[in-house]
């Protein structure tokens, strides 16, 4: 069995575009007709120029390979030009079409991807959820509501949700690590009283970031909202500056998480190793793939650390979060978003039930991807998947921050 084609299909979720701008997916296809599915995680170049690197990296060290051969072809795509050393975009490519080889390795075993990793550790996976807007909310008005995070807070405790994601302390700028705003730091605060009284102790708050803070506002920050006792804090500040990182988890009664935007266990290892986060939140379609994050995994346990994988991206890359989460001893739990085209791009192959997500018993990934519907829905934009504000922070008027993805009509 040898790997012989690439198709690549970028496609756009409808509105409100929960999970980002577009989702690029890959299928492979072996000389003896079997096909697999993997994802290609938001890179820091647009769809096109990351269709031109897909195809360079699997043509160049992949193609005609045994798909068993994963070590191989990761130790290829890795040393790649003399690197041998983190790469955002090739090894965003290189982790959709490795997801994508164990599809097919499962599907040729009639066995589940996790079967293969060690088999089922985890009969169900906890699921967490951002709070998104419910239908009746004002889309533009809610990202600064405590009152409507803790309405919908409600919504996802009643179907079943233990743990939510929410994040108003933006904004996200490309000028680096800012002091927060005062009227964002008691947004924050606003939004976890609210959101705590709510829900009581039914539900655990996760508090998002993404890497926007000095090292001093970041603790400011979490100084402020330790009293309502987040489970995590996320990437307070960028996540290439570890010893800041450190600082922050020594000086914040809260757990750090971090890893959205790290890749391959030279980054992740490191972030262990400094005490900088107890929870690492890999998104396995940029972070090297399946096999690659059951390494940074069994690293983890060594530190007592616990494995959450990130998603903001479409259903593939949810399909291998599951796998990889049903096969460690050290996963907290998964990111989830339940959108209709979530679920109808892999036909309802997987799901939340009360709150948990039962691994797929289906060979491969256990997904079955709907091809027209994907071509249905191609991406005509010009922006990224997600991007930073040049804007600063405003500290007379306030911030706000959209849930991770512009507000399209149709």
């Amino acid at each position: 069995m040898k790997l012989r084609d690439l198709d690549i299909i970028v496609t756009s979720p409808p509105a409100p575009g929960w999970g980002g701008r577009y989702w690029i997916l890959v299928k492979l296809t072996t000389d003896d007709g079997i096909t697999g599915w993997g994802e290609c995680y938001a890179s820091s170049v647009g769809p096109e120029a990351m269709r031109a690197v897909i195809t360079d990296v699997f043509s160049r060290h992949m193609q005609g390979e045994n798909p068993e051969n994963i070590e191989l072809m990761f130790r290829r795509v890795y040393s790649s030009g003399f690197t041998q050393r983190p790469d955002l975009t090739v090894m965003g490519a290189f982790s959709g079409l490795e997801i994508a080889c164990w599809d097919i390795l499962g599907k040729a075993r009639d066995r589940p991807v996790y079967a293969l990793l060690g088999g089922k550790m985890n009969d169900r996976i906890r699921a967490y959820t951002y709070l998104y807007p419910l239908p009746h909310h004002d889309l533009t008005a809610f990202w600064t509501s405590p009152e409507m995070a803790a309405e919908s807070a409600l919504d996802c405790v009643a179907r079943g949700f233990t743990a939510i994601k929410f994040d108003p302390a933006g904004p996200y700028t490309m000028r680096g690590g800012h002091m927060p705003a005062m009227s964002d730091i008691s947004l924050s605060v606003a939004f976890c009283r609210a959101i705590r009284e709510a829900v009581g102790d039914r539900v655990d708050l996760l508090f998002g970031t993404h890497g926007q803070f000095t090292t001093a506002g970041a603790i400011r920050l979490g100084k402020a909202i330790e009293p309502y006792s987040p489970l995590w804090y996320e990437e307070p500040v960028p996540p290439d500056n570890i010893a800041e990182m450190a600082r922050v988890a020594a000086a914040v009664n809260i757990p750090i998480a971090t890893g959205e935007r790290l890749t391959t266990k030279a980054e992740f290892a490191p972030v262990l190793h400094a005490g900088a986060a107890a929870i690492l939140q890999p998104a396995l379609g940029r972070a090297g793939g399946i096999w690659e994050m059951k390494k940074v995994a069994a690293i983890a346990e060594t530190y007592n650390a616990q494995m959450a994988p990130h998603l903001y991206a479409g259903p593939v890359e949810w399909a291998a979060n599951i796998h990889l989460a049903a096969s460690i001893p050290n996963i907290l739990m998964a990111e989830t978003i339940e959108t209709k085209f979530h679920n109808d791009l892999i036909k309802g192959a997987i799901r939340v039930e009360d709150g948990f997500i039962l691994p797929p018993e289906a060979s491969g990934l256990g997904i079955e991807v709907d091809e027209a519907l994907a071509h249905a829905h191609p991406y005509d934009g010009k922006g990224l998947h997600l991007e930073m504000q040049e804007a600063p922070c405003d500290y007379a008027n306030g911030n706000s921050f959209a849930g991770g993805a512009p507000i399209k009509t149709e």
